[in-house]
């Protein structure tokens, strides 16, 4: 069937699918550029509350992930049995960082950045160490705090 005028024509069908290629385009562009300007890195809480069934049997050197935030956090219990808590982003452009047991190491794998099991920085281009929380117990539950900060739980 042949239909002898159209409503929209050729030239307004490409020019209105021009239009919206190049809204959509720029509106991609300008959203990029704001959140490279105003990053919204988001709050990182001062303590999480984990509960301590969950932790409790982690081979010695190795790792098991929590949130932090919107965040990776790494508890991390040593060869001797030592643990403490550490967040899991590289310090040179937080990436990831994952722990390497045969070496005893925390490895980038972005840039190639490595860090010893006391955190520092020691191959790559980190700039400095990676962040340590201090650790509390209180029965049942392990409570991850930034250094520094105290949490009573009675008001948690």
């Amino acid at each position: 069937m042949k239909i002898d005028y159209s409503l929209v024509t050729r030239r307004t069908f490409l020019n209105a699918l021009l239009s919206g290629w190049f809204f959509a385009f720029f509106s991609g562009v300008f959203y990029a550029l704001i959140k490279f300007a105003f990053p919204t890195i988001g709050k990182e809480p001062d303590f999480v509350v984990l509960d301590i069934n969950d932790f409790k049997d982690i081979p010695p050197n190795s790792v098991k992930p929590f949130a932090w935030g919107g965040k990776v956090g790494l508890f991390f219990k040593k060869a001797d049995g030592a643990t403490t808590a550490l967040k899991g982003l590289c310090t040179h452009m937080e990436c990831n960082i994952t722990y390497k047991q045969e070496d005893r190491k925390f490895y980038c794998a972005c840039h190639e950045g490595w860090f010893d099991e006391n955190g520092k920085n020691i191959k790559g281009p980190p700039p400095k160490p990676l962040e340590f929380f201090d650790i509390k117990i209180e029965g049942e539950k392990i409570i991850v705090l930034k250094k520094g900060i105290k949490v009573d739980l009675s008001k948690v």
